[in-house]
């Protein structure tokens, strides 16, 4: 590796992160009480840096960026489909004006919006005027917005003065490699002082960007969240060692991602039939690098025109036509914002106060006995509750319960299976495919289940439950965890609960 490793080190972490140690910040509430005060009102209710804000605050992105300064394999930004959640996709370009005028809209209709970033289509620091003038508008005209930015980096140093100046306090670097010659095999070309610069010596170049964009941003305070993309065979390996070089500069939180890799989308990966992680692959390389650095496993890869939760996507509701017929009286719309975010913040407080009155959550063992960790996969809809139909849920919350408790692992997307209508299960292949998606959990947890995937779920080894609808999600998953070692679940030959509780779920099928 070329790249020299200098400058920030664990100082420039302390002061980004409030002096907390790996893995231990970034993810949760339990986690964000650790911070300093200015830092946890910066994280608390942006659902991209916190995992508990993701259940309850929604964001958007606009996209005033058309324009890219470097090449990447996985990406094809001619692409577009209205069904497709993926970096880069976008139906509609907008001007700043028109990008503005979007951002009040949804704001006002959907008041649990918190965070407005810019993310392309292409990279919004290589259009500083359209992103900038985005910015400006916007903190004169919607004060309570978060403003955030997503960079590849390369024009980063130039812009980090620019970004301080229109209180930009959370800034994404993609980061993917620290080594120039696995660079050049991610990025076949940057655009650098007006001319094309290909293989290794481009690669060096947007390197040794990123990290004096990074270096620079922890200085002034400002947050950094770093995104890597996870290609099998080029960078799994490496990603440890970027893992631990951007922590040692002092990111605060770091997004490992599953490459995309479908032919359909022309990428040049997908052209040569470069395969994505498997979940595990993916799980166990986060794990690996959360022993040196916070870990986002809540990403959802959004396009670069998302709208509301993570998770969903609202903007088929506020395309330019039907903006423009709006009336926003943005005053008033920042007065109700007010109100239900409070009423979100007494909600989160009183659920943390329950917490802090239970026991540390870990499950109580035999002595003589270990007991397994359980991968449980749980349908919501939000609010950090199971509260979605098996039969409706388009991807699946991933928690992993253990002796030491129940933590949040990563989502599973998979096709609806049931259509609306009130009609299910003429999607056989949607099916087969959720239950696919779904290998290595023991449990699927959901509001309600029909006939049909509950009985395909048990022969694949995977026990429905739909007994906790409307509960807390991590209560469940500890409530249900308990009781697969009360009722000797674990000495079964396959994973499974007594048949006891079995005949109890069959009363909440649909």
């Amino acid at each position: 590796m070329e790249l020299s490793v200098i400058g920030n080190s664990s100082s420039a972490a302390d002061s980004a992160a409030g002096g907390c140690s790996a893995g231990s910040c970034g993810s949760t509430d339990d986690q964000l009480a650790h911070l300093p005060e200015h830092i946890q009102e910066k994280v608390h209710n942006h659902p991209c840096y916190s995992e508990e804000a993701h259940h309850y605050f929604a964001r958007m992105h606009v996209a005033v960026a058309p324009a890219c300064n470097i090449q990447c394999h996985y990406c094809n930004r001619k692409y577009d489909c209205a069904n497709e959640s993926r970096p880069g996709v976008v139906s509609e370009l907008l001007t700043p004006d028109q990008a503005v005028k979007k951002t009040k809209a949804v704001a006002a209709n959907i008041p649990q919006m918190t965070v407005l970033g810019i993310a392309g289509p292409g990279d919004p620091l290589a259009n500083p005027q359209r992103t900038f003038e985005t910015f400006r508008q916007l903190t004169e005209q919607a004060p309570d917005i978060k403003l955030c930015v997503s960079t590849n980096g390369l024009a980063l140093p130039a812009c980090v003065d620019e970004l301080a100046k229109h209180n930009i306090d959370h800034v994404t670097i993609t980061i993917n490699t620290v080594d120039p010659e696995i660079g050049a095999k991610i990025y076949p070309w940057i655009f650098w002082n007006k001319r094309r610069i290909f293989g290794r010596k481009g690669a060096r170049i947007l390197i040794e960007q990123q990290q004096k964009g990074l270096e620079m941003l922890v200085e002034r305070g400002i947050l950094v969240k770093v995104n890597s993309v996870m290609i099998p065979g080029v960078n799994d390996q490496h990603l440890k060692e970027v893992s631990r070089i951007v922590k040692q500069k002092g990111a605060f939180l770091h997004n490992v991602m599953p490459l995309i890799s479908e032919a359909e989308h022309g990428t040049f990966y997908g052209v040569m039939g470069q395969r994505g992680p498997e979940p595990e692959e993916l799980q166990d390389l986060q794990d690996e690098c959360a022993g040196d650095m916070n870990m986002m496993r809540h990403c959802r890869q959004c396009r670069a025109d998302a709208v509301g939760l993570l998770g969903e996507d609202r903007g088929e509701e506020f395309t330019l036509d039907k903006i423009e017929a709006m009336d926003i009286d943005y005053d008033k719309a920042m007065k109700v914002r007010a109100a239900v975010h409070a009423g979100i913040e007494q909600e989160l407080a009183e659920k943390q106060a329950k917490k802090a009155r239970l026991s540390s959550g870990a499950v109580a063992e035999e002595p003589a006995k270990q007991y397994r960790p359980v991968l449980m996969a749980i349908a919501t809809s939000g609010q950090g509750l199971i509260n979605q139909h098996f039969g409706h849920a388009k991807e699946f919350l991933v928690y992993e319960a253990s002796a030491k408790g129940v933590r949040f692992i990563s989502h599973r997307k998979v096709d609806q299976y049931c259509i609306g209508n009130g009609t299910c299960g003429e999607k056989e292949s949607a099916l087969a495919g959720s239950i696919r998606s779904l290998q290595g959990c023991e449990v699927v947890l959901c509001a309600k289940i029909g006939f049909e995937p509950w009985e395909q779920l048990e022969a694949a080894g995977i026990l429905p439950n739909g007994e906790y609808a409307m509960e807390p999600i991590e209560d469940a998953v500890r409530a249900v965890y308990q009781e697969m070692i009360a009722t000797g679940a674990f000495d079964k030959t396959r994973p499974g609960m007594a048949e006891g509780r079995l005949s109890s779920d069959a009363q909440a099928i649909a």
